[in-house]
């Protein structure tokens, strides 16, 4: 039935997909080491998998590998946010045709689009919009796993830490990609797109600290179109900081950091309204990128929809034990590169707004 199928895709591994899945790894080393398939490995390589022959290894079967993707960006706190387009398995890449649209003036808009207020007999000016291309090329994420004999008589025990280990593992490297990665070997990251607006500390600004107004400068410089989906990235060393981030009134103050639990009564805390993550990519308090203001909409992704699994008996054959590889094909980058300007007003602004290094 339709409703069954639906839930079938949608489901993290059952405790019986989990069994299966020891009994898959442990039918591997059954073939490897007696040179026959016995019927598990023939249905798994039945389905959309196929044997790697100079790894004598076999693919693992889809619902799995759908699996440990699934499980991968449960646990991801940014890469769950952003869009994700898996591509064709025939292509390595994707380029994307994106709107020029950093500059909200008239006329500019749409890079280049403009209507206007005319009176009866007027002409009409013909105006068209401009695009650039976003050029995402795939990047290999890959583990290797090493397992001992003793450790695959167990095989309910190796799936498990297979299950657990490579997801959490990789939703962490996925997620700093997308916050600071170079763009050449891996995905190009949110710190170091040409999108990015940093704000300048104030004047006299002691080293180490974090004031209300640079908190008020870096949310005047969020495109107003991003402040329902923006959200506060902070490194955990700059919890103390916040905590004291007070607005003077009078002789007088209120706080402007709203701890969770507390007075904003959410499972995050609050700046301006907007929920405050700790997050472990974040840089130490003091330096830029302790603290930032970040839409994660506004990040694109390609990958190729799942894990890939292989293994084989004869890389570690004199220690009598087991390799197991896991790749993931990924790329991703900011959809803006470079600051946008505003409709109206001087300050750029843009949707990853960091606080500069003090010093």
């Amino acid at each position: 039935p339709a409703s069954a199928h639906e839930l079938r895709k949608d489901q993290i591994l059952t405790d019986a997909q989990t069994a299966a899945f020891g009994d898959l790894l442990f039918a591997v080393r059954r073939s490897k080491l007696t040179g026959r398939q016995d019927d598990m490995l023939i249905n798994a390589s039945l389905g959309s998998n196929e044997s790697v022959a100079e790894d004598g290894g076999f693919l693992v079967e889809k619902d799995i590998a759908d699996g440990l993707l699934r499980r991968t960006f449960e646990r991801s706190m940014i890469g769950s946010k952003v869009r994700r387009i898996p591509i064709s398995a025939k292509a390595n890449g994707v380029k994307i045709n994106a709107l020029k649209d950093d500059n909200r003036t008239t006329g500019a808009r749409w890079g280049g689009m403009q209507t206007y207020w005319i009176g009866e007999g007027d002409s009409l000016t013909p105006t068209r919009p401009k695009f650039r291309q976003m050029n995402l090329q795939l990047k290999k994420l890959a583990g290797l796993l090493y397992a001992t004999s003793e450790m695959l008589q167990d095989s309910t025990a190796l799936s498990g830490i297979i299950q657990e280990a490579f997801p959490d593992e990789f939703s962490f490297m996925v997620d700093d990609a997308i916050f600071e990665g170079d763009g050449t070997s891996r995905p190009l990251g949110f710190i170091n797109g040409g999108g990015k607006v940093a704000i300048a500390k104030e004047t006299g600004q002691a080293a180490g600290s974090i004031l209300f107004e640079n908190i008020t400068k870096m949310w005047a410089r969020c495109p107003a179109r991003s402040i329902a989906s923006a959200e506060w990235w902070v490194n955990q060393d700059t919890m103390p900081a916040l905590m004291s981030l007070h607005q003077i009134i009078g002789t007088g103050g209120v706080p402007v950091y709203l701890p969770p639990g507390g007075l904003s009564g959410s499972p995050y805390g609050t700046l301006l309204g907007r929920p405050v993550m700790p997050i472990e990519f974040c840089e130490t308090l003091g330096t830029e990128g302790d603290i930032v203001l970040a839409d994660p909409s506004q990040y694109v992704m390609i990958d190729k929809g799942d894990i890939q699994y292989a293994t084989s008996i004869h890389i570690a054959f004199l220690t009598d034990e087991q390799a197991f590889r896991f790749i993931y094909r990924v790329d991703g980058q900011p959809v803006d590169n470079k600051p946008i300007t505003p409709f109206k007003g001087n300050a750029n602004q843009s949707t990853f707004v960091t606080l500069a290094t003090r010093s």
